[in-house]
């Protein structure tokens, strides 16, 4: 202990290079501990997006593309599906109940997305969590909407407040169903799913927008209004996506089976979980690489640590010499420049946890709206951890050079004066 204690006070007489040495290992540390925290919290997020769901069905294409556009609302179909197709094998023995999704429109940059009253009763997100009410009902006439809890935070919306559907899906869109105007009925609790960043109408309203549009674009001379457009048949002619429950677990693939070989048109039905597992498989070696360029920041940063105290060791040989002559002997010159490596790594890893905390609550808010992931601050996970004592012990490493350079020495050495 006394040891450390000398080392610190040996540091804080440097205090101006030591604080160099913490930040730039600090800054490190951040960059680890923050690329380890974004890549399990993403897949903790990703993984919680979704439960209780057997199948997703949609247009025949990439496994990956369907779960992303029907589950996390990133991309968009490569075709969509008949509702003669949905109804059939809706009525199939096995399946228990079904989710259609009906995609394509926005309002104000989040996704609108068009389903069935059966949404609020099967969806499940995290631990088999339904969805939740905060405030308001399901909607029931076909303009009603209800709004995820991100869409009502973000633009203030209230109950009864009057919104318009943009047509397509960008963020910013210049044909806007404004003849059509839906009515906010309800807001969904907070998910931490991307359901909290979409706007939920029936599939009548979509189809009801609709109507007078041909080619993604206003009919000309054809203006039908919201109470004309309620006297019609507003079946959808085509979904996006849908998603399936069955009745036993036993039959999901013989289910796949038969859905894949539906002869009435191409179709692709994937199990969630297979597919996002092969989504990380995927970006894997993305993950990867940016652990072991992190890896090489804390590294740069050691480096810089051990640059500075074989410097100050140069520089200190005076002060090593007048140690050794008061008593103190070689282990203990030893110990005291390794107890100051420590003590560097030490209070560079504690800053750079605290960097870490801190830009996750000015950040988390943001990384929440933008992408739907909700990034927990504390506390730290065992691997991160292990992550923070293998820095410690890379310090300890690197602290054992110039430790043994100074141990080697001498009186004799520290008081002679080179010229």
């Amino acid at each position: 202990m006394a040891i450390l204690t000398l080392a610190g006070k040996s540091l804080w007489s440097r205090r101006l290079t030591s604080a160099l040495v913490v930040l730039a290992i600090a800054l490190s540390v951040t960059l680890l501990l923050g690329v380890e925290r974004l890549r399990t919290q993403a897949r903790a997020s990703f993984a919680n997006t979704l439960s209780g769901t057997d199948l997703i069905v949609g247009a025949r294409g990439g496994p990956i593309n369907l779960l992303l556009y029907s589950v996390f609302r990133i991309g968009d179909p490569t075709n969509n599906v008949n509702w003669t197709s949905y109804r059939t094998l809706a009525a199939h023995p096995q399946v228990a109940w079904t989710v259609p999704l009906s995609l394509g429109d926005s309002h104000r940059g989040f996704r609108v997305l068009g389903t069935s009253r059966d949404y609020f009763q099967h969806y499940r997100y995290g631990r088999n969590q339904p969805l939740r009410l905060a405030e308001g009902r399901e909607f029931e006439d076909v303009f009603d909407a209800v709004l995820g809890a991100e869409v009502a935070d973000r633009l203030g919306y209230r109950l009864d407040q009057s919104i318009v559907i943009a047509h397509g899906a960008g963020e910013v869109s210049f044909a806007l169903h404004d003849d059509k105007p839906f009515r906010v009925v309800g807001v969904l609790a907070r998910t931490g799913t991307p359901v909290d960043q979409t706007m939920h109408v029936s599939l009548e309203g979509i189809e009801a927008i609709h109507v007078d549009w041909r080619g993604g674009a206003p009919v000309p001379g054809m203006r039908l209004s919201a109470e004309q457009v309620r006297q019609l048949d507003l079946t959808p002619k085509t979904i996006t996506a849908f998603l399936v429950g069955l009745k036993s677990k036993t039959a999901i693939f013989r289910l796949q089976r038969e859905i894949n070989e539906f002869s009435a048109e191409p179709l692709l039905a994937i199990l969630p979980g297979l597919t996002l597992q092969q989504l990380w498989d995927l970006m894997g070696l993305a993950e990867n690489a940016l652990l072991v360029v992190s890896g090489l920041v804390v590294l740069v940063g050691l480096t810089v640590m051990l640059a500075a105290l074989l410097t100050g060791l140069n520089e200190r040989r005076r002060e090593m010499a007048i140690l050794r002559a008061v008593g103190a002997r070689p282990g203990q010159i030893f110990a005291l420049v390794l107890g100051e490596s420590l003590t560097l790594a030490l209070a560079g890893a504690a800053l750079g946890v605290l960097l870490l905390q801190g830009a996750l609550l000015l950040a988390g808010p943001a990384l929440q709206a933008r992408l739907g992931l909700a990034i927990a601050g504390w506390p730290p996970s065992g691997h991160e951890l292990a992550l923070l004592a293998g820095v410690l012990g890379c310090g300890a490493l690197a602290g054992l050079f110039p430790a043994w350079r100074a141990y080697r020495y001498s009186v004799a050495d520290g008081m002679t004066i080179r010229i």
